[in-house]
């Protein structure tokens, strides 16, 4: 009688259904584990910062950070370049080759050497940039020193650790590297004109844990470097292409606005506008992002064995994810200008209604998190790509256009309607490919 009843319930259902009777204890541990850590270390990479808020704000101004946070918008395409991609696409290499020590090291080998030819170019593109454009030469110390962070993340093989579900290894070094930032921030920023020892402490920490990791990863995994041919690297270039193309167009919406708005107000504006957004983004990101990134190795595994129930546990996942952001998001609007006192010192208004906005945009985002991943577990990288390259085309002319209307505000605005279009086109381009996978059953 309860398998024909079933009959009647929808594709959705049945597969929550199913979830709940197959995810193992052993998976759930494994998962918790990885959760456990990367919790830690998105915690400690975003609260930290925001501790030193109050502080770095009232010693160097408003104007300045502002100046550190457009900074910090440029080179973070040159780290989407140098990332190509591979904390997905090589990540899920990684986990399939499993404990497979020559795999293993010729697939790091393939990336890493992608990675410095990447990073090599960003160095290149930055200088010319800076000895171009009056805007950059004016300030060029704060965007050299800030370009550390590439080399960093370059360096750092967060991907191969996430592959292994090793991210222990991940939170032991940027804990430790989070905390003495901190520390430095405090100990040597003691005036407005010590502003450019900021993107400089940041640089050098990221630098050194990004060396630390590789050591960890060569001695805990037996990693031996060894110099792929042409062709090698060419596969890793186009496995990641479709995920890279991706991130850009993501960022291309993202990234773009704190770069818009630096380009089209001042640093005073850019600075309210960036601090609202650091923010919203630990909101969003925290904890989600952890779960996303612990669940994802493991869910790829999962989907090569039983796709319905990779489907089912992901559905599960998502509804409780939107359920959390349909009770948290309201109590964080109400407490906006705590939140805004409290990382800066005073209730700044500009920054509080941008923070309001963009709480608007964290919830589509929360809502689709899972689903649009899912797309990279089944194999379709290819419709991760559209769905966010169609969000890029619509949402970076939308960023200037309503900047140039309405300033600041205009990013957040536009922000909150792309991600609520890349909702509606993610939910209907998964629940088909879901129900393509149910069919087939």
């Amino acid at each position: 009688m309860s398998e024909i009843s079933l009959t009647f319930i929808p594709i959705k259902c049945k597969l929550c259904l199913m979830a709940r009777r197959i995810v193992t204890h052993h998976e759930r541990r494994i998962v918790l584990k990885n959760f456990i850590s990367l919790t830690t270390l998105q915690g400690m990479n975003y609260i930290l910062p925001l501790a030193v808020l109050p502080y770095l704000i009232r010693v160097i101004g408003i104007e300045r950070f502002g100046l550190i946070s457009f900074a910090q918008s440029l080179v973070q395409y040159f780290m989407i370049l140098t990332d190509y991609g591979f904390t997905l696409s090589a990540t899920r290499e990684i986990s399939l080759v499993g404990e497979h020590k020559e795999k293993s090291s010729a697939i790091f080998s393939s990336v890493m050497t992608v990675k410095f030819i990447l990073a090599a170019l960003s160095g290149l593109a930055l200088c010319a940039i800076i000895y171009f454009v009056p805007k950059f030469r004016n300030d060029w110390p704060v965007y050299a020193l800030s370009f550390g962070t590439v080399i960093g993340s370059t360096l750092f093989p967060v991907w191969f650790f996430q592959g292994k579900e090793k991210m222990s290894y991940i939170t032991v070094v940027n804990v430790i590297g989070a905390i003495i930032y901190a520390l430095c921030i405090f100990i040597f920023i003691k005036g407005p004109s010590d502003y450019l020892l900021v993107p400089l402490l940041n640089s050098l920490l990221f630098i050194i844990s990004g060396l630390w990791g590789l050591y960890i990863a060569f001695r805990k995994f037996s990693l031996r470097f060894v110099v792929q041919k042409y062709a090698d690297i060419r596969k890793e270039l186009r496995t990641g292409w479709d995920i890279f193309i991706s991130i850009l167009s993501v960022n291309a919406y993202t990234t773009t606005r704190i770069f818009a708005v630096g380009l089209l107000t001042n640093n005073v504006l850019t600075g309210f506008y960036s601090l609202a957004e650091r923010i919203a983004g630990v909101i969003q990101l925290f904890p989600m992002d952890s779960f996303s990134r612990a669940v994802f190795p493991r869910l790829s595994k999962v989907f090569v064995k039983n796709k319905q129930r990779a489907a089912a546990i992901m559905y599960r996942i998502q509804d409780g994810i939107t359920l959390g952001f349909v009770v948290s998001l309201p109590i964080a609007a109400l407490i906006s200008p705590w939140l805004i006192k409290l990382a800066c010192g005073a209730p700044y208004q500009e920054a509080v209604l941008t923070l309001r906005l963009l709480l608007a945009a964290v919830f589509f985002v929360g809502a689709n998190a899972f689903k649009v991943q899912f797309l990279l577990v089944c194999g379709k990288p290819d419709l991760y790509a559209k769905i966010h390259v169609s969000a890029a085309i619509i949402g970076l002319p939308l960023i200037f256009i309503l900047i140039s209307v309405y300033s600041y505000v205009g990013a957040a605005m536009s922000t909150v309607l792309t991600e609520a279009g890349v909702f509606i086109l993610t939910s209907l381009i998964v629940d088909n490919v879901i129900k393509k996978i149910t069919i087939r059953k």
